[in-house]
């Protein structure tokens, strides 16, 4: 896997929704690089187009003109920052390169598109690096982070829905689970989280475990699970009790507010490693 580069240079970052892009781009420039971003109609903030040395606006599908923008821009590493909605990424109109490419895929799900698509930029002569190297404060830390910790039941959940979760990724389905007892209320699919969260606290009728993971063998540099106050209000109004993530594998925005806001209503947030899942729960 590529890392960000050491000496400065033109990285081309390719831009979803939410604050994610404007923070890689703000990194990289921190870092001494030069940004050229391409966005997605219905999806990135226009906003970034400020927080950026080129910019340019496509609608999702067009290859050839994403790869001619960063070559023209004499971009040397492409990221990814920022969710592209799946519902809405069912209308995408592709060009003849991306016909192609969907064409050439064995399996149809998320991390096959993935990978082929890197591979397709790849072939451009272009190292794609991981976002989150360009601010890696925003990856969540391990250990609990509330002022409540998981009782017994809770951090029994944990260990279970932790498991299962990867079982799930495994069929590349989804990042996140919601359980109660040992019983799977939720299971993310193309819904997205917060939709997930808010069905598996209706069906669990309060006092769930959530948990959000990597997939195994999930194509990290483009699609690390993320949290933020958003995931937090869900978990709330959904009356969840407890709300685990894989530590170090995903992304934490707004972490401090959103630990807030946590303390505030009693939800316990863990930053899980397998580690600690085994070790005994102290309360």
């Amino acid at each position: 896997m590529s890392a960000a580069p050491g000496r400065p240079t033109t990285i081309g970052l390719i831009a979803g929704r939410g604050q994610f892009p404007a923070l890689a781009a703000r990194g990289a420039q921190t870092l001494g690089h030069r940004v050229a971003a391409v966005g997605f109609k219905g999806f990135t903030d226009p906003a970034l187009e400020n927080e950026v040395h080129a910019w340019t606006l496509l609608g999702l599908g067009q290859i050839n003109r994403l790869v001619r923008f960063f070559h023209g821009q004499k971009a040397t590493h492409l990221c990814f920052a920022g969710a592209i909605d799946k519902p809405k990424a069912l209308d995408l109109r592709p060009d003849l390169r991306a016909l192609r490419l969907l064409g050439r895929l064995r399996g149809k799900g998320d991390d096959a598109l993935l990978r082929a698509l890197i591979g397709e930029l790849e072939s451009e002569g272009f190292q794609v690096i991981q976002a989150a190297d360009l601010v890696p404060d925003l990856r969540g830390p391990a250990g609990v982070l509330s002022t409540r910790k998981p009782d017994p039941e809770e951090w029994d959940d944990l260990r279970f829905a932790y498991a299962t979760a990867k079982d799930v990724g495994r069929l590349d389905i989804g990042q996140c689970i919601v359980v109660k007892r040992g019983i799977v209320a939720a299971v993310e699919a193309m819904e997205g989280t917060d939709e997930t969260l808010r069905r598996g606290g209706k069906l669990a009728r309060g006092n769930a475990v959530a948990v959000k993971t990597l997939k195994p063998g999930q194509e990290e540099r483009i699609d690390l699970p993320a949290l933020g106050t958003g995931t937090v209000d869900s978990c709330i109004a959904a009356n969840i009790s407890c709300l685990g993530f894989e530590a170090g594998k995903a992304l934490f925005f707004d972490l401090e507010e959103s630990l807030r806001r946590a303390d505030a209503a009693g939800l316990a947030i863990v930053g899980i490693t397998p580690e600690l899942l085994a070790a005994p729960c102290k309360n």
